[in-house]
């Protein structure tokens, strides 16, 4: 029988890498694991591998596993790896194939539906990836992945800004308010959905923002702001994390949940926020020459358009 694993070796340097290379052609067996791996290579990617034979079938998938029926992900199809890398994750060497830091992002078992040389048909059940996926070949290597069951996650929202109303005062019920600086800025929703966000076109720095958070779709709602000299996205609302919408939230949730993520690079911050400080916040913002406050009532929902629970005052 042929080797299986004579193109993974091929492609590999046992010395140059902490990979399994084993030497000998892979044993028959009838082995029903998975895992997938997310891999930060040259591209964000997570790798899909099914026991097959004694291998693990494997597919490349740039997106991940889709969380909705109605969109279907590209799948490249690789080359079959040993089953030692059921369990292998680290560091592959920068120039080495595959090169870049790899992590098992879940792994269990899987039911096979159909399996043919065009279309596999399986039943995963893993800890976080679960339910029924059909990959079918499209063209050569090129395959895509289609999931079978109802969607796994809440759909996006809309990406339609909250937007403040202005006033000349500041809210008499300053307890019921956050308080926080207007930038004066660019406005921006940033979606981020497997490791990427359509933000990235017009501001391409925000690219490793994406990618540090892997398969978590996110919304994050800010602005960007240049401070000494440099572009900076500045958060300050968060209306979808990790499959849940958070529109119907009121504020106070949707922020707890905005700090939670730890946004803190020279790039990427959480706008600081202050509630009930209406004056202070008002003279701060006036001594650094922005614009005004915002006030954003603690129990709003996000509301896309104008909304009288936000209110901008100049400063």
């Amino acid at each position: 029988m042929p080797d299986k694993l004579e193109k993974y070796r091929s492609k590999r340097d046992a010395s140059r890498t902490p990979e399994p290379v084993p030497g000998a052609a892979p044993e028959p067996g009838d082995g029903a694991a998975f895992v997938i791996q997310e891999h930060h290579a040259r591209a964000l990617h997570w790798d899909l591998r099914l026991e097959r034979d004694g291998v693990l079938v494997s597919w490349a998938v740039p997106k991940g596993l889709p969380a909705d029926p109605s969109t279907n992900h590209l799948a490249v199809h690789t080359e079959d790896h040993p089953m030692e890398y059921l369990d292998f994750h680290g560091e592959i060497p920068k120039g080495e194939y595959g090169g870049g830091t790899m992590t098992v992002w879940d792994r269990g078992t899987y039911e096979t539906e159909k399996w043919s040389d065009r279309e596999v048909k399986v039943v995963l059940k893993g800890s976080r990836a679960s339910g029924r996926f059909v990959l079918f070949q499209t063209g050569g290597k090129n395959w895509m992945i289609h999931r079978m069951d109802p969607p796994s996650r809440d759909p996006l929202p809309p990406l339609d800004p909250m937007l403040p109303v202005e006033r000349t005062r500041l809210p008499r019920d300053a307890d019921g308010h956050a308080f926080e600086f207007a930038w004066g800025g660019e406005r921006v929703l940033v979606p981020i959905d497997g490791g990427r966000t359509e933000a990235a076109r017009r501001h391409p720095w925000l690219r490793p923002l994406a990618a540090s958070f892997g398969s978590r779709a996110t919304v994050l709602d800010g602005e960007v702001v240049t401070l000494a000299g440099t572009e900076v996205l500045v958060c300050y609302d968060l209306l979808y994390d990790d499959g849940h919408s958070l529109v119907a939230l009121p504020y106070t949730a949707r922020r707890a949940a905005l700090e939670a993520l730890g946004l803190a690079s020279a790039r990427w911050q959480t706008a600081p926020s202050w509630p009930g400080q209406a004056k202070p916040v008002r003279q701060a913002a006036r001594e650094q020459g922005l614009p005004g406050v915002l006030a954003k009532r603690l129990d709003s929902p996000y509301e896309p358009g104008e909304s009288k629970s936000w209110i901008f005052v100049p400063a």
